[in-house]
């Protein structure tokens, strides 16, 4: 498996922006697809975005889409998640997780990732 680090969390204002950072070791990170999920207190954890291992798909959730963008840059075995126009209900623990693949494919939900982060947390305030 793939270790996984989190950072870039914080408190920011609505509509404001920041950028999560994920970096992993241990293995190639190119043969992984990468997902971004989070989970508000009291709520289950809950898919926000994947890319494929060359970055060229992604998905993301309905609520994240045209403010959230998922890349990754392979020779740092580094995958981000920009996060512009944040909102309240964006306030969550942000996991990275991971998956090695052969296939150029994305992951959509938790039970199909066996690496994860330990979540960095992002608080928006309104």
């Amino acid at each position: 498996q793939v270790q996984l680090v989190e950072s870039g969390g914080g408190l920011v204002t609505a509509g404001g922006s920041l950028r999560l950072s994920c970096a992993a070791s241990g293995r190639t990170f190119s043969n992984y697809v990468m997902g971004w999920f989070r989970q508000a207190p009291g709520k289950e954890r809950e898919f926000v975005a994947t890319i494929n291992w060359s970055g060229g798909i992604t998905n993301y959730v309905d609520s994240v889409k045209g403010r959230f963008t998922i890349s990754r840059d392979n020779a740092k075995n580094t995958v981000y998640l920009q996060m512009d126009s944040v909102k309240p209900e964006d306030t969550a623990v942000y996991y990275c997780a991971a998956q090695q693949t052969r296939h150029s494919i994305v992951l959509l939900t938790a039970e199909d990732y066996n690496s994860w982060g330990q979540g960095t947390q992002v608080t928006v305030s309104s």
